[in-house]
């Protein structure tokens, strides 16, 4: 069950459904498996880092997918040659798992690295100059590019 209602937010917006959508799947999907465990950075006003807890994957095992607006993260284990047979006690979760996360428009995935048992993947949105807002000079001036800062100010 989830703890909020959405419906009168819905019934006073015009071309939200998506992001009312994208509410509502991760509530749901967030009283689900947490495996395995991950950090969101923001590294810059443009520049994010999912890191992901994957100790015992190998690079082999990860399969990495972004698509548009999504990124999927794949670890598959070899459930038969894995013998745990030998083990007194299994505390390391060793299984396979599948990761979503919801992405912005216009972010891409730049590079992905393993190491120490951490799976690092770099994010960059990069907005097309078409998209990115213009000051509008009054009585006929040039068009002039707004920057973060100026965006900041006003």
């Amino acid at each position: 069950m989830r703890g909020f209602d959405l419906t009168p937010y819905r019934r006073s917006t015009v071309g939200f459904d998506r992001l009312f959508d994208l509410i509502e799947n991760n509530a749901r999907l967030a009283q689900g498996d947490n495996y395995p465990p991950f950090n969101i950075e923001r590294l810059s006003e443009d520049r994010y880092r999912v890191t992901l807890a994957v100790a015992g994957f190998r690079p082999d095992e990860i399969d990495i997918t972004a698509q548009q607006n999504l990124l999927q993260v794949i670890g598959r284990k070899d459930e038969s040659s894995n013998d745990r047979s030998k083990f007194l006690h299994v505390g390391i979760a060793n299984r396979s798992f599948e990761r979503r996360f919801e992405l912005a428009d216009f972010v891409r995935v730049e590079k992905a690295d393993l190491a120490d048992g951490l799976l690092t993947i770099e994010l960059l949105r990069e907005v097309p100059e078409a998209m990115k807002p213009k000051k509008i000079a009054v009585n006929g001036g040039q068009l002039v590019d707004i920057t973060a800062k100026d965006r900041d100010a006003a």
